[in-house]
């Protein structure tokens, strides 16, 4: 499982040229789902975004987290994020997850973050073509991959 998180200051997402969602200041979670990823990929995943430290404390050093600053939280799916593009230049999609395993872990991952933090996570559209505007902060953008944990 992979996620692209992005600080931001605000995020509109919209489907069908109509606004679907939209947060203030905290994160924007892309998030890839993998054939094979199971509820540990979830659990790794669900930790480490709540908890990483990417946030800054008053002296503008990242020492917050985003439990510690009360941010808010978009999770968008994106399959894309499992691109591979080793060979020629179209990009293979092979290991991303089929939407019968991607959904409900999509959904699970959604569910535990809401858990974890203060239970309001707004989200994207599983499957929809989707436009998103946003303000990166800092710009700070952090690649997390649950299959490299080590």
């Amino acid at each position: 499982m992979r996620a692209l998180l992005q600080r931001v200051t605000q995020v509109q997402l919209s489907i069908e040229n109509e606004l679907y969602s939209e947060i203030g200041s905290g994160l924007l979670v892309l998030l890839g789902i993998e054939e094979g990823d199971t509820q540990d990929d979830i659990d790794w995943l669900v930790k480490k975004v709540v908890n990483l430290r990417v946030f800054n404390d008053a002296s503008g050093k990242m020492n917050y987290s985003l439990l510690d600053v009360k941010g808010e939280v978009m999770v968008v799916s994106q399959f894309t994020l499992h691109a591979n593009t080793k060979k020629g230049n179209r990009p293979s999609y092979v290991k991303a997850a089929k939407p019968e395993l991607a959904i409900p872990l999509y959904e699970s991952f959604i569910r535990f973050i809401g858990l974890a933090k203060d239970g309001i996570v707004k989200t994207g559209k599983f499957g929809a073509d989707m436009q998103i505007s946003l303000t990166n902060d800092g710009p700070v953008t952090i690649w997390l991959d649950s299959k490299q944990k080590d």
